[in-house]
């Protein structure tokens, strides 16, 4: 084979050059594009004229879509995301999973430069996990002051939606009321062996509790507990449709609103409060590379006004704003801590596995 003339060795040379060349500024392009988009969507997100509500409304019709990504069950995302469409014209794209898989989609995608998401709509500590991984935008709402301030992230990258409250959740045909005990540790009774069950992923109940009653009071507790061998089921949803099915008589750590939806359509389940009830303040925000940024305010907006706090209420979720009085929160609470839950995760991960999961 001859050997390649210095022109060919040129030319070779600057065709790589200019490969190279074309891939960093393809980085840069995209980077730069980033920027823009973030800047863009800020404006949006922080503009507080005397037009802002029309003018949302307005922009957010020509967007035409809000894509939102959430755990809230389909049975009120479903229709939350129908009140909508009908009151603004806005169509909504919704995608429901696990938390986990919320925060996991979330951050794949942005991690690949693919913004698609505009709303997302999950648990307090997962918020507070996208809000760490830079995807969030902090922006401004009419209705901010109707939100209990302690619920609120100094950041304010994020705001509860609504309440998720730990209770006791039983099945009224296999249990009754009158027989359940009044605390936590009278569930510890031999009788209750073989039908209580939890939730697998419920270190931040037992987190609280702990601190609640003091290290050695808490893990006491929760070691005997495992002794008992609850069942261990994994969604909370899932948990509160076995109850309801008899297949687990007592849920410990149950949604009252998921007991609430199932009791509210016939089903034989019901909830009481165990004190200290443990709360924690599931959240809502913009993504900061939304590409629908009207949308995804207007739709925020709409979920944190009275009537989205209502509509949740009606499906028996329990809603955030101090405005909306329900029977669903009317019992004294201590507040899960959602920055906490992200910082000791490793803390109480490894107890709850050895307690519950590694058996």
């Amino acid at each position: 084979m001859r050997a390649e003339s210095k022109i060919t060795q040129r030319m070779r040379g600057l065709a790589r050059l200019l490969c190279g060349l074309g891939f960093a500024l393809a980085v840069f392009s995209t980077a730069s594009a980033d920027v823009e988009t973030t800047n863009r969507n800020e404006a949006v997100y922080r503009y507080s004229g005397p037009d802002r509500d029309q003018r949302l409304v307005e922009r957010a019709k020509r967007e035409g879509v809000v894509v939102i990504y959430t755990s809230l069950a389909p049975t009120e995302s479903q229709p939350l995301a129908q009140v909508f469409e009908k009151k603004y014209g806005v169509r909504v794209e919704l995608w429901r999973a696990l938390s986990d898989k919320v925060v996991q989609r979330a951050v794949t995608e942005a991690q690949g430069k693919r913004h698609r998401v505009d709303v997302l709509e999950t648990n307090g500590p997962e918020m507070e996990m996208m809000a760490r991984e830079k995807l969030l935008s902090p922006f401004r709402s009419t209705y901010i002051a109707d939100l209990p301030p302690a619920a609120i992230p100094p950041h304010r990258l994020w705001l509860p939606d609504r309440m998720n409250y730990f209770v006791v959740a039983f099945n009224t045909d296999k249990v009754k009321r009158e027989d359940l005990p009044g605390s936590y540790e009278g569930f510890l009774d031999p009788k209750w062996q073989g039908r209580l069950g939890i939730e697998a992923t419920d270190q931040e109940w037992m987190a609280t509790l702990i601190k609640q009653w003091g290290q050695a009071k808490g893990e006491a507790f929760f070691n005997k507990l495992a002794a008992m061998k609850p069942d261990v089921r994994k969604g909370h949803v899932l948990l509160a449709e076995l109850v309801a099915a008899g297949e687990i008589q007592v849920g410990l750590t149950m949604y009252n609103s998921n007991a609430e939806t199932l009791k509210r359509k016939g089903a034989p389940i019901d909830w009481m409060p165990v004190e200290p009830v443990v709360a924690r303040p599931q959240g809502i925000a913009v993504a900061k590379n939304a590409p629908h940024p009207h949308a995804a305010l207007l739709f925020v907006d709409f979920v944190l006004s009275p009537e989205g706090q209502a509509l949740f209420e009606s499906m028996g979720r329990v809603p955030a704003s101090i405005r909306i009085k329900s029977q669903l929160n009317d019992f004294r609470f201590i507040l899960i801590e959602p920055a906490t839950v992200v910082d000791e995760a490793q803390r109480w991960n490894q107890l709850w596995d050895r307690l519950f999961l590694q058996r």
